[in-house]
């Protein structure tokens, strides 16, 4: 019966451990799910019932795709085309896990924040 509890108790570590901050108001990054092609598969994430607060409990990949960490676009900056470039970026760039830092055609890679 501690098993089961242990592992349990280690999930929700976890699952708290990937939320984003508190702190960040509004949250600057979110996660999107890449594919090995590069391109986007949807993500589910777990979100507050409010207008208000656009921060994210928990995001996972159910429909494949590796979990990568993107910002968020500041405000005025919009997210780049999707597009084959795109694709071929996000595909080399999100093997360490975040898009951040990462330009295509010399603009950054963001994604525009949740409405």
């Amino acid at each position: 019966m501690r098993v089961p509890t242990l592992v349990l108790l280690t999930a929700f570590a976890a699952g708290a451990a990937q939320a984003q901050p508190a702190s960040e108001r509004p949250p600057t990054w979110t996660i999107q799910c890449i594919d090995v092609s590069g391109d986007t598969v949807p993500a589910r994430c777990n979100v507050p019932a409010s207008r208000v607060d656009q921060s994210e409990f928990i995001c996972t990949c159910p429909a494949g795709g590796m979990r990568t960490r993107v910002p968020i676009c500041a405000p005025g900056q919009k997210p780049p085309p999707e597009n084959l470039a795109l694709n071929r970026v996000r595909r080399e760039a999100s093997r360490d896990g975040t898009l951040e830092g990462d330009k295509v055609d010399g603009r950054p890679i963001c994604v525009a924040p949740r409405r």
